[in-house]
């Protein structure tokens, strides 16, 4: 009879040091995760040019949530855009389907030595901390992208290196931009916008899962109204085993 109440008493003792052994990890992984959490929005427009533009208005696409909520419209408000040249005019323009940026300048005037093997080239960026932990699943449903999103269609994604982890879920898409500028007839004009959604933390060692959305159009001469972008999304990229959201 005391063997068995040894051994009883022994199971017991192994049970409670292994569910403490258990709480305890599950303890640091969620403090490590939550301390060492942190969410970003990596935003960028370019225009590059090899000629001279005049008379220039554009409405380009800014990231916003499905109810036009845009995480970079404070720094546009405030004018805190990294690259805008002094004589550019740059407001946010809400469409109730998307955020548009209006740019106007008199003119965009490329430095001597500019050739369409080197062009000019004109970069916005903003990056922008997040206090939510960022969706890098479903931006568009649930998260920041480029709207309005048209014609969305799923593609194999491009061959990536065997060191990029996740299973990247790939998109195309169009999007509409409004350009109004004088321009030479052989001028090349193209417009670029990109985001990046990420959330980064570390358990043991760095980890991190984001996503990448970017729209682009190259155009020719003069141009007067609306047309038409193209734009591909990767999503879902990397580690996505990782403790509840914090609240």
């Amino acid at each position: 009879m005391d063997k068995i109440i040894r051994i009883t008493l022994g199971l017991i003792i192994v049970l409670l040091v292994a569910f403490v052994a258990v709480v305890t990890y599950t303890g640091f992984v969620e403090h490590a995760y939550r301390t060492s959490l942190s969410s970003t929005y990596d935003y960028s427009c370019t225009i590059t040019t090899d000629s001279q533009l005049t008379n220039v208005t554009l409405f380009i696409p800014v990231p916003s949530d499905y109810v036009g909520n845009s995480p970079i419209v404070a720094q546009y408000s405030a004018q805190e855009i990294v690259g805008r040249p002094a004589d550019w005019e740059v407001t946010l323009f809400d469409t109730g389907k998307a955020t548009l940026a209006k740019i106007t300048t008199p003119a965009i005037i490329p430095p001597p030595g500019t050739s369409p093997a080197h062009p000019f080239i004109i970069r916005l960026s903003i990056n922008k901390g997040s206090k939510e932990v960022i969706n890098t699943v479903s931006p568009i449903e649930q998260g920041v992208m480029f709207r309005p999103v048209q014609d969305l269609q799923k593609v194999t994604c491009p061959v990536k290196s065997t060191a990029v982890i996740g299973d990247p879920t790939c998109y195309r898409y169009l999007i509409p931009l409004y350009a109004d500028y004088q321009a030479p007839m052989n001028a090349s004009v193209r417009i670029e916008s990109t985001l990046q959604g990420k959330n980064s933390w570390k358990i043991f060692e760095p980890q991190f899962n984001e996503y990448q959305a970017e729209i682009s159009i190259l155009m020719f001469g003069d141009n007067h109204g609306w047309t038409v972008m193209k734009g591909t999304l990767e999503s879902n990229i990397g580690a996505y085993n990782v403790p509840a959201s914090p609240s």
